[in-house]
């Protein structure tokens, strides 16, 4: 700790360690959140080179106050909270232990083996995409959600153009030839920053939702430029079969996402045709979709290209990271300052993310998308 920074008592050791996915190149605390952390009387340990993707050094953390450890298994075993990006692969989860807090993306839903292991593990794992905000929103899926959707239209562009397998088609056209068309299946955070590109790229775009609420803010913020359409079965089928890109975008809390996308529609849809799928973290919202990596991250079904990295925001770790901890940070200070059960029986919100602890799972929709008892997390803050 440096002279100055803090005169409180140390208190909780905070883990760091490098992100193992495939082409993961995102860290769990930047530099300067490690700082705050030392500020607030915590001790800050950080895997060797976790920062290497964002343009982090090791130096750049000492200089925060952090320790460096010369292995992942030093921070698993050292650290009383690990904060990380994605869901620990199976060598990590094989080092948790009771008691230990992991706050990281978890997206339980659709992976039974990873739930299978934190309940095993007796670990208190906090998921960033079930913290709700007093509004209703996603507070910490929204920066990654936002990165996605402007990423979605940036993918989607370079797999339309022929030598990546697309139909040939420039989004925006110019000007004597049509643009392409754009579908984009559900208004929130990710659609709306999918538009915002789509648009400005000059393409003809056409969001999907069932709330009026948020197809109204569409129209208040693009206005007639942007077409919108109420997502019934008959309008899904009839615009996905006609567009040259289709953007997955929705999302049920802590679900499985909703499989609009039929692959009979996949079917009919024009040769060359590119399907982005951002809810595939969620198990994707069509039914063609399996996950993909940067590494290769695309796949043909009927002629239709389908990039489903289930990690897109990982392409981007400088942006993405920045982004995530802007978010993170004041909870994950709260974990550490009040400990575990004070900061969730204080907030609420935070306590959304509770998803499983000491073996019990406490996210409702995780419990029933997997067939575990739902307990209540008030039960276990008493």
């Amino acid at each position: 700790m440096h002279a100055g920074e803090s005169t409180v008592e140390v208190r909780v050791l905070v883990g760091v360690p490098k992100e193992i996915k495939v082409l993961e190149h995102r860290v769990g605390l930047t530099p300067a959140s490690v700082r705050e952390v030392v500020h607030h009387g915590h001790q800050a340990i950080v895997e060797r080179d976790a920062g290497q993707g964002i343009g982090a050094s090791d130096d750049d953390y000492a200089r925060a106050g952090a320790t460096i450890a010369a292995t992942a298994s030093e921070v698993w075993a050292k650290a009383q909270m690990i904060v990380k990006v994605k869901e620990p692969q199976a060598v990590e989860r094989a080092m948790m232990r009771p008691g230990q807090i992991l706050f990281t993306y978890l997206h339980l839903a659709p992976d039974p083996e990873q739930t299978k292991d934190l309940v095993a593990s007796g670990a208190i794992c906090i998921a960033y995409e079930t913290v709700t905000s007093p509004s209703g929103g996603l507070p910490l899926l929204a920066p990654m959600s936002e990165v996605a959707g402007r990423m979605a239209v940036q993918a989607g562009a370079f797999y339309l153009e022929k030598p990546h397998g697309g139909k040939g088609l420039l989004l925006g056209g110019v000007p004597g030839v049509a643009p392409g068309k754009v579908v984009i299946l559900g208004g929130g955070v990710v659609g709306t920053h999918a538009a915002m590109i789509a648009l400005g790229m000059g393409a003809d775009v056409t969001v999907l939702d069932r709330n009026p609420e948020a197809m109204v803010a569409l129209w208040k913020q693009f206005g007639p430029q942007l077409k919108t359409e109420f997502a019934t079965r008959d309008a899904v089928e009839r615009q996905v079969t006609r567009a040259d890109l289709v953007i997955g975008g929705v999302l049920i809390p802590g679900a499985s996402a909703p499989k609009l996308v039929t692959a009979a529609m996949v079917k009919k849809m024009p040769p060359g045709s590119v399907i982005v799928d951002v809810a595939i973290d969620q198990g994707g919202c069509c039914e063609t979709s399996r996950p993909t990596t940067h590494a290769d991250p695309t796949y043909v079904v009927d002629g239709v290209v389908h990039y489903c990295v289930a990690n897109m925001p990982g392409g981007v770790p400088r942006t993405s990271t920045f982004a995530l901890n802007n978010a993170t940070l004041p909870f994950a200070l709260a974990l550490a300052d009040k400990g575990w059960q004070g900061a969730l029986a204080e907030d609420p919100h935070l306590r959304d993310g509770l998803n499983v602890a000491f073996g019990k799972v406490t996210c409702q929709p995780v419990a029933e998308a997997l067939g575990y008892a739902f307990v209540d997390p008030r039960t276990l803050l008493q």
